[in-house]
């Protein structure tokens, strides 16, 4: 009988869990996760109050992969009751618009999805964003296929169902990876000093990567472990505001809107429709990185919770940047509230990495959701599936290769601030 272990039960761990218990009914699939599966808060990229799902992508790679995402969030069972196709209504600077209308078109998909002029589009869904930064702006896209789901609801239902079809789960804190004498990965150390056994170990462990490897690396005197500049633990900071009974009513019909910013302001920000209690979430630009240790490598704030809902006022001011650029003196008066950090692990080409680690066979990993991540939840373990069967497209495999070449300046995503300079600290 075939074993895995499963490290993360974010997006990438649950997923992958489903799809290869489903595929392999008599494997033994182990998820291993710090945090119990109904935990109230965790302090990774995949829970949240809501998360965006489009299939908008200049990349047709990743234009078709979130169709197929989108399918099963619109039809599959287990998904649908969390899904809302509220549309999005982005707001670009570099001709994104049209490139989406032409992957769509190339890829043989339907949508309601256009690309507006400024002055047209700024009137619609009541004239809600009438007042937003346009400047620099020629089109807006509007595509009604797109959404939000329900974060942490979604990744609960699949983390019971993995559950229900004979996934075990374990709540733990992994230490280190275990290798047999000929440095074979053959599981995992937890925090008890016990190990967990398995032929296969996958990291789907997020911005915890490059801490569980470096320390690996340390553990073994093999530098091969070492993630050097693959990937970065990177943060983000969200907040939200509750509307009032007449202004929710007003924002009933709103969809998502994205901002994509100036290259100098960071990559985006944005806000999610109305949730439960009238509430709407907003997400900075600024993504920064947390250097400390030795060797210096970002690392989330130690402790579980990655001290999430500690948020320096220099971040706080991020987030309102959002609101005054998305509804301008509309949200003058909102109080924006229960700010958290968000941390995710990014690539500098915000490609995720799905492949076999060469430091050591039987370890593999899957992860770097780069802070696009989310939306793939029905689909991602579907790729780690056929990685892990050498039946993962070429293509795919070269792109989210663990030695593939590193582009020559990192993209848009990749941290460029200091959390120290932002919290002031000497």
């Amino acid at each position: 009988m075939s074993s895995y272990i499963i490290i993360g039960a974010g997006v990438f761990g649950t997923s992958t869990a489903l799809h290869l218990k489903t595929r392999y009914p008599n494997a033994n699939v182990k998820l291993i996760d710090r945090h119990d599966p109904d935990a109230p808060t965790r302090p990774a990229a995949s829970w949240d109050w809501n998360k965006v799902v489009r299939a908008d992508y200049r990349d047709i790679t990743y234009c078709r992969m979130a169709l197929e995402a989108q399918d099963e969030w619109r039809t599959n069972p287990l998904w649908r009751p969390f899904y809302h196709e509220t549309g999005i209504y982005w707001i670009s600077r570099t001709g994104f618009a049209q490139k989406v209308v032409d992957n769509f078109k190339a890829l043989g998909r339907d949508a309601e999805l256009y690309a507006l002029p400024v002055q047209e589009a700024r009137g619609l869904y009541g004239g809600i964003f009438d007042s937003a930064d346009y400047e620099g702006v020629e089109k807006v896209l509007i595509n009604k296929t797109s959404g939000w789901a329900a974060a942490k609801d979604a990744l609960r239902a699949g983390i019971k169902r993995a559950i229900d079809i004979g996934v075990e789960y374990i709540s733990a804190e992994v230490d280190l990876l275990e290798f047999d004498q000929e440095a074979r990965c053959i599981g995992v150390r937890i925090h008890d000093g016990s190990t967990i056994i398995a032929q296969r170990t996958v990291l789907c462990t997020g911005a915890f990567t490059p801490v569980l490897l470096e320390r690996t690396a340390s553990h073994t005197s093999r530098d091969a472990f070492r993630p050097h500049q693959r990937m970065i633990a990177a943060g983000v900071t969200t907040g939200l505001v509750t509307l009032d009974d007449e202004t929710a009513e007003a924002f009933k019909e709103m969809p998502v809107c994205i901002q994509e910013n100036p290259t100098w302001r960071g990559p985006s920000n944005g806000t999610l429709p109305p949730i439960e209690g009238n509430q709407i979430k907003f997400w900075g630009q600024s993504i920064f990185q947390f250097p400390q240790g030795n060797p210096h490598i970002s690392t989330p704030p130690a402790g579980a919770e990655y001290d999430q809902w500690d948020v320096p006022d220099t971040l706080k001011a991020d987030v309102a940047i959002a609101n005054e650029a998305t509804f301008g003196k509309r949200g003058t008066d909102w109080k924006i509230h229960t700010h958290r950090i968000c941390w995710d692990c990014v690539t500098p080409s915000e490609d995720f990495i799905i492949s076999r680690h060469p430091a050591s066979e039987g370890l593999f990993v899957a992860t770097c959701g780069s802070f696009h991540g989310w939306k793939f939840l029905p689909v991602i373990g579907r790729y780690v599936t056929q990685m892990l069967e050498g039946t993962l497209e070429s293509d795919l495999e070269k792109r989210w290769a663990w030695d593939r070449p590193l582009p020559s300046e990192p993209g848009r995503e990749w941290p460029r601030l200091d959390l120290r300079d932002l919290r002031g600290d000497a």
